[in-house]
């Protein structure tokens, strides 16, 4: 009886948070669509205004351009959307592609200017709804 109350607890758990991730996705996509964005693009300019000191491999052309893989290790996107949102973003004129040096196969993804000044005017939006919803 125990086992099971324990193993309740942890799926009543699980569910709670999967249920503040939902609000709080919510409210960002709420607070940044007025800025022309949704939380994932805000996330992807947010990965890159931090360029690559948490784990890139360096820079190569830019000093905040990372692989398209690294932004996929820290943006929670599979492969096939993070590339549409990247095309949307590149076609905004909020980052730019090129090939990477060190492997042609490889892509890297760069702010532009446009984009970095977006990511600064946007980021003050994202943190006051993250503090609002996961401060406690």
């Amino acid at each position: 009886m125990a086992a099971k109350k324990a193993e309740q607890a942890l799926v009543d758990q699980w569910r709670d948070i999967l249920a503040l991730r939902a609000r709080t996705q919510c409210e960002l996509d709420r607070a940044l669509h007025q800025h022309g964005l949704c939380a994932s693009d805000f996330e992807v300019l947010d990965v890159l205004a931090a360029g690559p000191a948490r784990g890139g491999s360096g820079s190569s052309g830019s000093d905040a351009a990372l692989r398209v893989q690294e932004i996929s290790e820290r943006v929670h996107l599979s492969q096939s959307a993070l590339s549409r949102l990247i095309a949307r973003l590149e076609k905004d004129g909020l980052v730019q592609r090129c090939m990477c040096e060190e492997d042609r196969r490889g892509v890297r993804v760069a702010l532009t200017a446009k984009g970095r000044t977006l990511h600064g005017e946007v980021l003050p939006v994202q943190r006051a709804v993250l503090t609002r919803m996961l401060a406690n």
